[in-house]
């Protein structure tokens, strides 16, 4: 395991022309999955490429496995793999092809074979890279940024477009590379992908990171989880309330429905579920509603992930 982080980016700024796109933005990602996560022209893109070496900064420091991804790029780019949106492919060239002469470049790669028959490619091998569709363009990127077996790679958006099973495919792949050791930036626009894979999230707007931690911290960082349950209209929500912590409100949204908000753990549901027993009360369809990612990130930054 390594003891200092795989990306540390420190005070980071990009501008282009009058356009600050970075504003001295700090990130440490560390071994694992981490997804970065932001709405459009909130700097996530450039900071990412400024951390694979395409984007030189205008201040800061950038850290990759140690190495300046400028200034260290001969020493850099055999130990990372990139995935782009654009394919990085000649237009022309196979996919089998190309996938196997990116093995050749690399001292230990994957399997070719396994990997073309694990993300579906076998039936489009022989095909130039041009007439695939976009779900096999990407899957094909993604096969090229892992041949060869990096200490970390870059994947942007590496299931957009591929159907619900290639998308599977794909999340068990990422979950194979960390289980080996790899570890991944992810960018992505799937909430529940982020949720799903990653061990830690930075969340980016305006140029800077506005949140970072597990999935899990995060949720709780952000609004307070909810009960609801179903009863008979008109319950005395002002005695339940006496009933609860202080920091607990409590209310009938339409008659028979109610919504308890607060910290909700099992002995508030244990207190709850007394208390109708206490007022003859049958509470029905009880849910306690968890904040998604996706909550977190709208209150955050108040912007469809897609805006």
């Amino acid at each position: 395991m390594r003891e200092e982080p795989v990306v540390q980016v420190r005070g980071l700024v990009k501008r282009y022309r009058s356009k600050t796109a970075v504003d001295g933005l700090d990130l440490t990602a560390g071994q694992g999955i981490t997804a970065v996560l932001g709405p459009n022209g909130a700097g996530k893109t450039t900071t990412v490429e400024a951390c694979e070496g395409y984007r030189r900064p205008d201040a800061g420091a950038v850290r990759v496995l140690g190495l300046d991804p400028i200034a260290d790029a001969p020493r850099l780019r055999p130990q990372i793999g990139v995935m782009l949106q654009s394919g990085g492919v000649y237009s022309g060239a196979r996919a089998d092809e190309m996938l196997r002469h990116m093995a050749r470049l690399h001292a230990h790669p994957l399997d070719v074979d396994a990997l073309i028959d694990r993300l579906g490619l076998g039936s489009c091998g022989r095909t130039a890279y041009r007439r695939l569709s976009g779900g096999q363009q990407q899957r094909l990127a993604l096969a090229m940024a892992v041949v060869g077996r990096p200490a970390l790679v870059f994947l942007d958006e590496p299931t957009a477009g591929l159907d619900p099973q290639a998308r599977r495919a794909t999340w068990d792949l990422v979950r194979d590379l960390r289980a080996d050791g790899v570890s991944v930036i992810l960018t992505t626009h799937h909430m529940d992908e982020a949720e799903q894979l990653a061990d830690d999230v930075a969340i980016i707007d305006a140029g800077r990171v506005i949140a970072q931690g597990s999935p899990e911290e995060l949720c709780r960082g952000g609004a307070e989880n909810t009960l609801r349950f179903s009863g008979r209209p008109g319950l005395d929500v002002a005695g339940l309330l006496k009933a609860l912590p202080m920091d607990t409100e409590a209310a009938e949204l339409t008659p028979g429905s109610y919504r308890v908000s607060g910290s909700i753990d099992p002995q508030l549901l244990a207190t709850v579920t007394s208390w109708c027993a206490q007022h003859g009360v049958m509470p029905d369809r009880i849910a306690v509603e968890r904040h998604t990612l996706e909550d977190v990130f709208l209150e955050l930054t108040g912007k469809e992930l897609r805006s």
